[in-house]
């Protein structure tokens, strides 16, 4: 039997604290509902990590111990310090895959891997959002009909400024008239990244069945193996070259990964 895949489920976890209604939709914080359905599953160990925590949660060895970071932020974009940032980019360039959800669009790590402001068009009203599977033969969209609708929804739409994605899983029409490209994977170094984009903290959308299970086939598709992340810098050759000296690795901290 495979290792079950190793997911830390990420979350500021402001909104919650600070308002009783909030609270009352998710009593176990937002992360709490993302994390119970995931931790359902037989495949997947679930772990939870939330702003507030040391080093928010994101610590080497957590991360070390994660084959995918689910990330959910909204208010507190700002207050996740640059240097787990960059923690967390490494390790998706190293091959951690990584599911933004909702408005995370904005949040650091998602904008600083896509090099572009990650803005979009977006309306509070409560109105009906169709989800529309537009690559049904994509692992993502596995035991999906043709769409799957959420009742009531904080709107987003185009223009979404993000790079082309390397595939659009689902695409979003709301009943305001608006669509909006909802399900998109990207690659970046050897990890994948699926941006999802239900989810509003005052909605009840991660109840939904139909959404907990895009992100339990987002988890597992962002897992799914690759090859080894290659070395960089200066390097030694693989072969004798005659009258080649090279530079002198020995004492430099990269000397186990300069000699291949």
């Amino acid at each position: 039997m495979a290792d079950p895949v190793r997911v830390t489920v990420w979350n500021e976890f402001r909104h919650e604290k600070r308002n009783p209604e909030i609270a009352a939709i998710y009593p176990d914080g937002i992360h709490g509902a993302i994390a119970g359905p995931l931790a359902k599953h037989d495949d997947l160990e679930v772990r939870t990590a939330t702003l507030d925590e040391p080093e928010h949660g994101l610590t080497d060895e957590v991360l070390a111990a994660t084959d995918v970071l689910t990330w959910w932020g909204h208010t507190a974009h700002g207050e996740v310090d640059d240097v787990i940032v960059e923690r967390l980019r490494k390790r998706v360039w190293e091959g951690m895959g990584l599911v933004v959800l909702h408005s995370g669009h904005l949040s650091k790590i998602f904008s600083s891997l896509m090099g572009t402001s990650c803005w979009l068009k977006w309306r509070e009203a409560d109105e009906r959002e169709r989800i529309w599977v537009v690559d049904p033969s994509h692992p993502i969209a596995a035991g999906l009909g043709e769409y799957f609708e959420i009742p009531q929804c904080e709107m987003y739409g185009e223009h979404f400024d993000i790079p082309p994605p390397d595939e659009l899983v689902f695409i979003s029409w709301f009943q305001g008239g608006e669509v909006f490209r909802s399900g998109c994977t990207f690659r970046r170094g050897n990890g994948k990244i699926f941006y999802f984009r239900p989810g509003h903290e005052t909605l009840p959308i991660y109840h939904q069945a139909e959404v907990q299970h895009v992100i339990a086939n987002a988890v597992r598709w962002c897992a799914q193996p690759r090859g080894v992340y290659p070395g960089y810098g200066n390097y030694l050759p693989r072969e004798e070259l005659e009258g080649y000296t090279g530079p002198d690795f020995s004492g430099h901290p990269d000397d186990v990964a300069a000699r291949g």
